[in-house]
């Protein structure tokens, strides 16, 4: 599975379709969407799927390099229901077809998102590799060079792969991933319910050697016990290649209001395009330390914010709506 920095053909998004999820917040959890289709497609063509009827809505609000493609889904969360790309020694890309059951089946129906990445792969005319395991891809970040990154807490909860022990669930991401190093944090962030602690939300890779890892200065907040303990897991740790992995700390944890209910935010969870990285902002006081923390990270990268309050509300952020198509 190639690093999210090595170069990419576009990216994959999908339009905000679940109206029990959004509630009152549908129509600004699709502005933000647009907007953060609109701040990749400077760096990338970005492919949306959305649901039928609804395509003529998504190219109003979106910018001209973004291409509509209406096909069943039942949310937008594109990053854990379509595929996840390998690219063998010869640049042959495959598109891995993991099961997906909303994690944990918490949202129903999914069957139309479950059958989304094979529905994907034929347009685009990608060979598909099938799992029978349960995997999103917020649940890993890799080096592009063996190693995978991922969470005890998501990967081996019982609402996953209940018949899968430990081993077998790192033989099967060997197999398919071509990964040959798993580093187990133990947690995500204490808010993160929906997806049961992905690692997107706390920890990922900015190049070979070297993550972003959130930690947590308030020591009344629950967090920072657990953040500490992932801290530690990743300063013992080795990548596939037997070298130490630095940290950056990224101290900043953001909560704001969304009609009055309150969001964490997570920084961590940023898209790197072609040149550049989108992060998830909420125009918070935080919002400027964050953000030069990851242009310290990037320095050959524009970095801009996007505004992603509402995708917060929803249970995730810029990395959780978008999935990386890497040049074959």
């Amino acid at each position: 599975m190639p690093a999210e920095w090595e170069p990419h053909e576009r990216c994959l998004m999908a339009w905000p379709t679940r109206a029990s999820l959004w509630g009152p917040h549908l129509e600004q959890a699709r502005q933000e969407y647009a907007e953060t289709a609109n701040a990749i497609a400077a760096f990338e063509p970005v492919t949306m799927v959305t649901a039928p009827g609804q395509g003529e809505q998504v190219r109003a609000a979106c910018a001209g390099a973004v291409d509509v493609v209406e096909l069943d889904i039942d949310d937008s969360w594109l990053r854990d229901s379509g595929p996840i790309f390998v690219v063998d020694g010869n640049g042959d890309r495959r598109g891995v077809d993991f099961r997906f059951n909303s994690w944990g089946e918490k949202y129903l129906p999914y069957d139309r998102d479950a059958a989304l990445t094979s529905v994907l792969l034929e347009r685009m005319g990608v060979p598909r590799v099938g799992s029978d395991m349960v995997l999103e891809g917020g649940a890993i970040t890799v080096d592009g060079e063996g190693t995978l990154i991922t969470t005890e807490q998501c990967l081996l909860n019982p609402n996953r792969n209940p018949g899968m022990s430990r081993a077998q669930i790192e033989d099967e991401l060997r197999r398919k991933l071509g990964v040959t190093m798993i580093v187990w944090l133990r947690w995500g962030l204490d808010e993160d319910e929906d997806t049961d602690g992905h690692v997107d939300g706390v920890c990922t890779y900015v190049r070979p050697g070297v993550v972003i890892a959130q930690i947590c200065e308030d020591a009344a907040n629950r967090n920072a016990d657990l953040m500490a303990q992932n801290l530690a897991i990743l300063r013992d740790a080795r990548d596939a290649r037997g070298r130490p992995i630095e940290v950056i700390e990224l101290p900043q944890l953001p909560y704001f209001d969304v009609g009055g209910v309150e969001i964490g935010g997570s920084y961590p969870n940023f898209y790197v395009a072609n040149g550049g990285v989108v992060v998830p902002i909420g125009d918070h006081p935080l919002d400027a330390d964050a953000l030069a923390i990851i242009r310290s990270a990037f320095p050959d990268r524009e970095v801009v914010g996007v505004p992603s309050r509402v995708i917060a509300y929803g249970g995730g952020g810029t990395h959780c709506i978008t999935q990386q198509v890497p040049r074959g």
